[in-house]
């Protein structure tokens, strides 16, 4: 119950508050037990308004952010969606709430170790996970109704683009290594359109397309 309250509380005030409105996500967010992603001696500090590090130089996101590019990607339900950094995989959990699968790609191996264990554990079974390097995307899966990047990237990988279907959105943060624009990418028949969702700081998305090594 504890935890429960402390879920709720989050979403009030750190969600709702801040113009998060997608009620699908803020249900999957009152849902999903952050408080397991996070190492046992920052459990206190699960629900707080930061990220927090989760080991080998990642961390696990602000409540908000992750909300914000959950909301951004427009899930219904129906979508198979790519995840580029698996982390501790509580995004990868909040996006198998509202997607039909996730595919998520973790270039840590130790990282997707524990995220799978834990996702198995929570009965997560619509997730799919693979160790490698996220920039090239999976192209056996694709085309992807959506794509989120969990790391800061110079650019927009081109194989995210082109690996996103007609319609498809992409959620990418880009910028130098230090602070970051967040970007919603959709294809449309026309061609790209970005849409600019705020500034950010997030770790180095490393990879062929992306930085070649952490700051």
């Amino acid at each position: 119950m504890e935890f429960a309250t402390a879920r709720n509380r989050m979403v009030d005030s750190q969600l709702v508050s801040r113009g998060i409105k997608d009620l699908q996500v803020l249900a999957s967010m009152r849902k999903v037990p952050r408080h397991r992603f996070v190492e046992e001696a920052l459990i206190s500090q699960a629900y707080g308004d930061h990220p927090l590090p989760i080991g080998e130089k990642q961390t696990i996101s602000q409540p908000y952010i992750v909300a914000l590019m959950t909301e951004a990607l427009e899930l219904k339900g129906t979508e198979h969606v790519l995840e580029v950094g698996t982390g501790s995989g509580y995004q990868t959990a909040i996006l198998a709430e509202l997607a039909k699968k996730v595919y998520s790609i973790e270039r840590v191996y130790g990282l997707s170790v524990r995220a799978r264990r834990l996702l198995d554990e929570l009965g997560y079974l619509n997730v799919v996970l693979k160790v490698g390097d996220g920039t090239v995307g999976w192209k056996e899966q694709a085309p992807f109704d959506a794509v989120m990047v969990t790391a800061g990237s110079p650019d927009v990988p081109q194989p995210l683009v082109d690996q996103l279907g007609v319609g498809g959105r992409l959620v990418i943060p880009v910028g130098d290594r230090y602070s970051q624009t967040l970007l919603k990418v959709v294809r449309g028949k026309e061609g790209i359109k970005k849409i600019d969702l705020g500034g950010c700081r997030f770790v180095n998305l490393v990879g062929q397309h992306g930085w070649q090594e952490l700051e």
